[in-house]
Protein backbone atom coordinates (compact mmCIF):
# COMPACT_ATOMS: atom_id res chain seq x y z
CA UNK A 1 0.00 0.00 0.00
CA UNK A 2 2.52 2.60 1.19
CA UNK A 3 2.19 6.34 1.61
CA UNK A 4 0.21 8.22 -1.07
CA UNK A 5 2.78 10.60 -2.57
CA UNK A 6 2.10 10.26 -6.31
CA UNK A 7 0.84 13.84 -6.70
CA UNK A 8 4.01 15.24 -5.10
CA UNK A 9 6.75 13.03 -6.49
CA UNK A 10 7.85 13.40 -10.09
CA UNK A 11 9.78 10.59 -11.76
CA UNK A 12 12.30 10.47 -14.59
CA UNK A 13 11.83 8.03 -17.45
CA UNK A 14 14.37 5.23 -17.44
CA UNK A 15 15.40 2.65 -20.04
CA UNK A 16 16.41 -0.91 -19.29
CA UNK A 17 19.84 -0.25 -20.75
CA UNK A 18 20.37 2.44 -18.10
CA UNK A 19 20.38 -0.37 -15.53
CA UNK A 20 22.91 -2.55 -17.37
CA UNK A 21 25.57 -3.67 -14.93
CA UNK A 22 23.73 -2.27 -11.90
CA UNK A 23 22.69 -4.15 -8.77
CA UNK A 24 19.04 -3.72 -7.82
CA UNK A 25 17.52 -4.55 -4.42
CA UNK A 26 14.03 -5.92 -4.99
CA UNK A 27 11.43 -5.51 -2.26
CA UNK A 28 10.44 -9.19 -2.31
CA UNK A 29 6.95 -8.78 -0.84
CA UNK A 30 6.11 -6.00 -3.27
CA UNK A 31 7.42 -7.91 -6.27
CA UNK A 32 5.92 -11.28 -5.36
CA UNK A 33 2.51 -9.68 -4.83
CA UNK A 34 2.83 -8.29 -8.35
CA UNK A 35 3.47 -11.79 -9.65
CA UNK A 36 0.58 -13.28 -7.67
CA UNK A 37 -1.76 -10.56 -8.93
CA UNK A 38 -0.77 -10.37 -12.58
CA UNK A 39 0.24 -13.93 -13.52
CA UNK A 40 -3.20 -15.50 -13.70
CA UNK A 41 -5.54 -17.25 -16.09
CA UNK A 42 -8.16 -15.16 -17.96
CA UNK A 43 -10.81 -15.79 -15.30
CA UNK A 44 -8.45 -14.68 -12.54
CA UNK A 45 -7.47 -18.13 -11.29
CA UNK A 46 -3.78 -18.18 -10.26
CA UNK A 47 -1.43 -20.68 -11.86
CA UNK A 48 -1.45 -23.97 -9.95
CA UNK A 49 0.22 -27.36 -10.17
CA UNK A 50 -1.62 -30.70 -10.22
CA UNK A 51 -1.78 -30.69 -6.41
CA UNK A 52 -3.49 -27.32 -6.31
CA UNK A 53 -0.45 -25.39 -5.07
CA UNK A 54 -0.14 -21.83 -6.42
CA UNK A 55 2.83 -21.34 -8.76
CA UNK A 56 2.26 -17.81 -10.12
CA UNK A 57 5.06 -16.46 -7.93
CA UNK A 58 7.51 -19.14 -9.08
CA UNK A 59 6.71 -18.33 -12.70
CA UNK A 60 7.34 -14.65 -12.05
CA UNK A 61 10.60 -15.21 -10.20
CA UNK A 62 11.98 -17.52 -12.88
CA UNK A 63 10.93 -15.75 -16.08
CA UNK A 64 11.05 -12.08 -15.04
CA UNK A 65 14.24 -12.42 -13.02
CA UNK A 66 16.05 -14.35 -15.74
CA UNK A 67 15.01 -11.63 -18.21
CA UNK A 68 16.49 -8.96 -15.93
CA UNK A 69 19.74 -10.91 -15.70
CA UNK A 70 19.82 -11.30 -19.48
CA UNK A 71 19.64 -7.50 -19.69
CA UNK A 72 22.66 -7.19 -17.41
CA UNK A 73 20.66 -6.24 -14.30
CA UNK A 74 21.76 -7.91 -11.06
CA UNK A 75 18.74 -8.43 -8.79
CA UNK A 76 18.83 -9.15 -5.06
CA UNK A 77 15.61 -10.05 -3.26
CA UNK A 78 14.97 -8.63 0.21
CA UNK A 79 12.33 -10.36 2.36
CA UNK A 80 10.34 -8.85 5.23
CA UNK A 81 11.20 -9.81 8.78
CA UNK A 82 9.05 -9.08 11.83
CA UNK A 83 6.56 -6.29 11.15
CA UNK A 84 5.83 -3.60 13.72
CA UNK A 85 2.71 -4.21 15.79
CA UNK A 86 1.54 -0.85 14.48
CA UNK A 87 1.15 -2.44 11.06
CA UNK A 88 -1.44 -4.91 12.34
CA UNK A 89 -4.37 -2.59 11.60
CA UNK A 90 -3.21 -2.16 8.01
CA UNK A 91 -2.69 -5.90 7.64
CA UNK A 92 -6.13 -6.59 9.11
CA UNK A 93 -7.73 -4.15 6.68
CA UNK A 94 -5.91 -5.79 3.77
CA UNK A 95 -7.15 -9.21 4.85
CA UNK A 96 -10.71 -7.92 4.94
CA UNK A 97 -10.32 -6.48 1.43
CA UNK A 98 -8.92 -9.78 0.16
CA UNK A 99 -11.72 -11.83 1.71
CA UNK A 100 -14.36 -9.54 0.22
CA UNK A 101 -12.60 -9.54 -3.16
CA UNK A 102 -12.45 -13.34 -3.15
CA UNK A 103 -16.20 -13.48 -2.47
CA UNK A 104 -16.94 -11.09 -5.35
CA UNK A 105 -14.54 -13.02 -7.62
CA UNK A 106 -16.40 -16.30 -7.08
CA UNK A 107 -19.72 -14.51 -7.47
CA UNK A 108 -18.65 -13.02 -10.81
CA UNK A 109 -17.41 -16.43 -11.99
CA UNK A 110 -20.77 -18.00 -11.17
CA UNK A 111 -22.42 -15.29 -13.29
CA UNK A 112 -20.00 -15.81 -16.19
CA UNK A 113 -18.57 -12.27 -15.85
CA UNK A 114 -14.97 -13.15 -16.72
CA UNK A 115 -13.49 -9.63 -16.88
CA UNK A 116 -15.23 -8.66 -13.65
CA UNK A 117 -13.99 -11.87 -12.04
CA UNK A 118 -10.37 -11.19 -12.94
CA UNK A 119 -10.58 -7.67 -11.49
CA UNK A 120 -11.60 -9.02 -8.09
CA UNK A 121 -9.26 -12.00 -8.31
CA UNK A 122 -6.24 -9.69 -8.58
CA UNK A 123 -7.27 -7.98 -5.33
CA UNK A 124 -7.56 -11.31 -3.50
CA UNK A 125 -3.86 -12.22 -3.78
CA UNK A 126 -2.27 -13.46 -0.57
CA UNK A 127 1.32 -14.30 0.30
CA UNK A 128 1.45 -17.33 2.56
CA UNK A 129 4.50 -18.70 4.43
CA UNK A 130 4.62 -21.51 1.85
CA UNK A 131 4.86 -18.96 -0.98
CA UNK A 132 7.73 -17.19 0.79
CA UNK A 133 9.49 -20.51 1.45
CA UNK A 134 9.20 -21.73 -2.14
CA UNK A 135 10.30 -18.33 -3.45
CA UNK A 136 13.50 -18.51 -1.41
CA UNK A 137 14.11 -22.09 -2.53
CA UNK A 138 13.89 -21.12 -6.20
CA UNK A 139 16.16 -18.10 -5.74
CA UNK A 140 18.75 -20.31 -4.05
CA UNK A 141 18.58 -22.81 -6.91
CA UNK A 142 18.99 -19.92 -9.38
CA UNK A 143 22.09 -18.74 -7.52
CA UNK A 144 20.57 -15.34 -6.73
CA UNK A 145 21.29 -13.84 -3.31
CA UNK A 146 18.43 -12.90 -1.01
CA UNK A 147 18.48 -11.06 2.30
CA UNK A 148 16.21 -11.69 5.28
CA UNK A 149 15.46 -8.33 6.86
CA UNK A 150 15.04 -7.88 10.59
CA UNK A 151 11.98 -5.72 9.96
CA UNK A 152 10.56 -4.11 6.84
CA UNK A 153 12.07 -5.36 3.58
CA UNK A 154 11.78 -1.87 2.08
CA UNK A 155 13.83 -0.47 4.94
CA UNK A 156 16.54 -3.11 4.50
CA UNK A 157 16.66 -2.60 0.73
CA UNK A 158 16.88 1.18 1.21
CA UNK A 159 19.74 0.70 3.68
CA UNK A 160 21.62 -1.45 1.16
CA UNK A 161 21.32 1.27 -1.49
CA UNK A 162 22.48 3.91 1.00
CA UNK A 163 25.47 1.66 1.81
CA UNK A 164 26.36 1.39 -1.87
CA UNK A 165 25.69 -2.36 -2.03
CA UNK A 166 22.89 -1.80 -4.55
CA UNK A 167 22.19 1.02 -6.98
CA UNK A 168 18.45 1.32 -6.35
CA UNK A 169 15.43 -0.26 -4.72
CA UNK A 170 12.87 -1.75 -7.10
CA UNK A 171 9.43 -1.20 -5.58
CA UNK A 172 6.05 0.34 -6.24
CA UNK A 173 5.84 1.99 -2.80
CA UNK A 174 7.07 5.47 -1.94
CA UNK A 175 7.87 4.23 1.56
CA UNK A 176 11.38 3.53 0.25
CA UNK A 177 11.96 7.29 0.21
CA UNK A 178 10.88 7.56 3.83
CA UNK A 179 13.35 4.80 4.70
CA UNK A 180 16.10 6.82 3.03
CA UNK A 181 16.62 5.05 -0.30
CA UNK A 182 18.75 7.41 -2.45
CA UNK A 183 17.13 5.93 -5.59
CA UNK A 184 14.07 3.82 -6.32
CA UNK A 185 12.79 2.41 -9.61
CA UNK A 186 9.14 1.64 -10.27
CA UNK A 187 7.71 -0.92 -12.73
CA UNK A 188 10.91 -2.95 -13.10
CA UNK A 189 9.16 -6.30 -12.82
CA UNK A 190 6.03 -5.35 -14.75
CA UNK A 191 5.29 -7.77 -17.59
CA UNK A 192 6.41 -7.02 -21.12
CA UNK A 193 9.22 -5.14 -22.82
CA UNK A 194 7.31 -1.85 -22.83
CA UNK A 195 7.40 -1.41 -19.04
CA UNK A 196 7.34 2.27 -18.14
CA UNK A 197 10.40 2.42 -15.89
CA UNK A 198 10.44 5.37 -13.51
CA UNK A 199 13.46 6.59 -11.55
CA UNK A 200 12.87 8.58 -8.38
CA UNK A 201 15.83 10.12 -6.54
CA UNK A 202 15.42 11.18 -2.93
CA UNK A 203 17.63 14.27 -3.08
CA UNK A 204 15.77 15.58 -6.13
CA UNK A 205 12.43 14.99 -4.44
CA UNK A 206 13.55 16.83 -1.31
CA UNK A 207 15.03 19.65 -3.38
CA UNK A 208 11.87 20.13 -5.39
CA UNK A 209 9.63 20.10 -2.31
CA UNK A 210 12.15 22.22 -0.36
CA UNK A 211 12.01 20.04 2.74
CA UNK A 212 14.32 17.64 4.60
CA UNK A 213 13.94 13.87 4.78
CA UNK A 214 12.73 14.26 8.37
CA UNK A 215 10.05 16.64 7.15
CA UNK A 216 9.13 14.20 4.38
CA UNK A 217 8.52 11.59 7.08
CA UNK A 218 6.45 14.09 9.10
CA UNK A 219 4.43 14.84 5.98
CA UNK A 220 3.79 11.12 5.51
CA UNK A 221 2.57 10.83 9.11
CA UNK A 222 -0.03 13.52 8.46
CA UNK A 223 -1.19 11.82 5.26
CA UNK A 224 -1.13 8.31 6.72
CA UNK A 225 1.22 5.33 6.38
CA UNK A 226 1.04 1.57 6.86
CA UNK A 227 1.65 2.29 10.56
CA UNK A 228 -0.86 5.07 11.25
CA UNK A 229 -4.15 6.42 9.94
CA UNK A 230 -3.06 10.00 9.34
CA UNK A 231 -5.29 13.03 9.87
CA UNK A 232 -8.71 13.04 8.26
CA UNK A 233 -8.91 15.47 5.36
CA UNK A 234 -5.13 15.83 4.98
CA UNK A 235 -3.80 14.81 1.57
CA UNK A 236 -0.27 15.11 0.26
CA UNK A 237 -0.52 18.71 -0.95
CA UNK A 238 -2.26 20.02 2.16
CA UNK A 239 0.17 18.07 4.35
CA UNK A 240 3.14 19.57 2.54
CA UNK A 241 1.75 23.06 3.06
CA UNK A 242 1.33 22.41 6.78
CA UNK A 243 4.85 21.03 7.20
CA UNK A 244 6.42 23.93 5.30
CA UNK A 245 4.41 26.46 7.30
CA UNK A 246 4.98 24.93 10.74
CA UNK A 247 8.28 23.03 10.36
CA UNK A 248 7.37 19.66 11.84
CA UNK A 249 4.50 17.30 12.60
CA UNK A 250 4.10 18.47 16.21
CA UNK A 251 3.51 22.11 15.33
CA UNK A 252 1.32 21.11 12.40
CA UNK A 253 -0.87 19.02 14.74
CA UNK A 254 -0.98 21.88 17.21
CA UNK A 255 -2.17 24.26 14.48
CA UNK A 256 -4.94 21.79 13.61
CA UNK A 257 -5.75 21.17 17.27
CA UNK A 258 -5.80 17.41 16.71
CA UNK A 259 -3.87 14.39 17.95
CA UNK A 260 -2.60 11.35 16.07
CA UNK A 261 -3.63 7.78 16.83
CA UNK A 262 0.04 6.93 17.50
CA UNK A 263 2.81 8.96 19.11
CA UNK A 264 4.60 10.68 16.17
CA UNK A 265 8.02 9.99 17.71
CA UNK A 266 7.37 6.24 17.63
CA UNK A 267 6.36 6.53 13.97
CA UNK A 268 9.41 8.66 13.17
CA UNK A 269 11.65 5.96 14.65
CA UNK A 270 10.21 3.36 12.27
CA UNK A 271 11.37 5.35 9.25
CA UNK A 272 14.44 7.19 10.56
CA UNK A 273 15.92 4.66 13.00
CA UNK A 274 14.87 1.30 11.63
CA UNK A 275 16.70 -1.87 12.70
CA UNK A 276 18.80 -3.15 9.79
CA UNK A 277 20.58 -6.41 9.06
CA UNK A 278 24.17 -5.29 8.41
CA UNK A 279 25.80 -8.73 8.46
CA UNK A 280 24.90 -9.95 4.99
CA UNK A 281 26.79 -11.34 2.02
CA UNK A 282 25.97 -10.67 -1.61
CA UNK A 283 27.50 -13.72 -3.20
CA UNK A 284 26.27 -15.24 -6.42
CA UNK A 285 26.35 -18.99 -6.83
CA UNK A 286 26.29 -21.23 -9.86
CA UNK A 287 22.77 -22.00 -11.08
CA UNK A 288 21.60 -25.51 -10.12
CA UNK A 289 19.98 -26.45 -13.43
CA UNK A 290 19.07 -29.99 -12.40
CA UNK A 291 17.67 -28.75 -9.10
CA UNK A 292 15.50 -26.18 -10.86
CA UNK A 293 14.19 -28.72 -13.36
CA UNK A 294 13.34 -31.13 -10.54
CA UNK A 295 11.70 -28.43 -8.43
CA UNK A 296 9.70 -26.70 -11.15
CA UNK A 297 9.01 -29.43 -13.71
CA UNK A 298 8.71 -32.54 -11.56
CA UNK A 299 7.18 -30.97 -8.44
CA UNK A 300 5.17 -28.11 -9.94
CA UNK A 301 4.39 -29.16 -13.54
CA UNK A 302 6.29 -26.40 -15.36
CA UNK A 303 7.05 -26.84 -19.05
CA UNK A 304 10.61 -28.15 -19.34
CA UNK A 305 11.18 -26.33 -22.63
CA UNK A 306 10.16 -22.98 -21.14
CA UNK A 307 12.25 -23.54 -18.04
CA UNK A 308 15.30 -24.43 -20.14
CA UNK A 309 14.86 -21.27 -22.21
CA UNK A 310 14.76 -19.23 -19.02
CA UNK A 311 17.85 -20.99 -17.71
CA UNK A 312 19.71 -20.06 -20.89
CA UNK A 313 19.25 -16.42 -19.88
CA UNK A 314 21.14 -17.13 -16.65
CA UNK A 315 24.38 -17.78 -18.50
CA UNK A 316 25.86 -14.63 -17.00
CA UNK A 317 25.93 -16.60 -13.76
CA UNK A 318 27.83 -19.49 -15.30
CA UNK A 319 31.28 -18.04 -14.70
CA UNK A 320 34.04 -18.58 -12.20
CA UNK A 321 33.41 -17.55 -8.61
CA UNK A 322 36.18 -14.95 -8.80
CA UNK A 323 34.52 -13.12 -11.68
CA UNK A 324 31.17 -13.30 -9.90
CA UNK A 325 32.67 -11.64 -6.84
CA UNK A 326 33.98 -8.81 -9.02
CA UNK A 327 30.36 -7.82 -9.62
CA UNK A 328 30.15 -6.53 -6.05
Amino acid sequence: MGVKFRELVSAEQLKFEDLDGKTVALDAANVIYQFLSSIRQPDGTPLKDRNGKITSHLSGILYRTSSLIERGIKPIYVFDGQSSILKSDTQSLRREVKVESERKWKEALDQGLIEEARKYAVRSSRMSPEIVKSSKKLLKLMGIPYIQAKGEGEAQASYMVAQGDAWCVASQDYDCLLFGAPRMVKNLTISGTLANLELIELEKVLGKLEITREQLVDLALLVGTDFNLGIKGIGAKKGLKLIKEHGDVYKALESLDVQMDVNPEILRDIFLRHDFESNYQLKWQETDRDGILAFLCEEHDFSEDRVLRALDKLKKLQTTQSSLEQWF
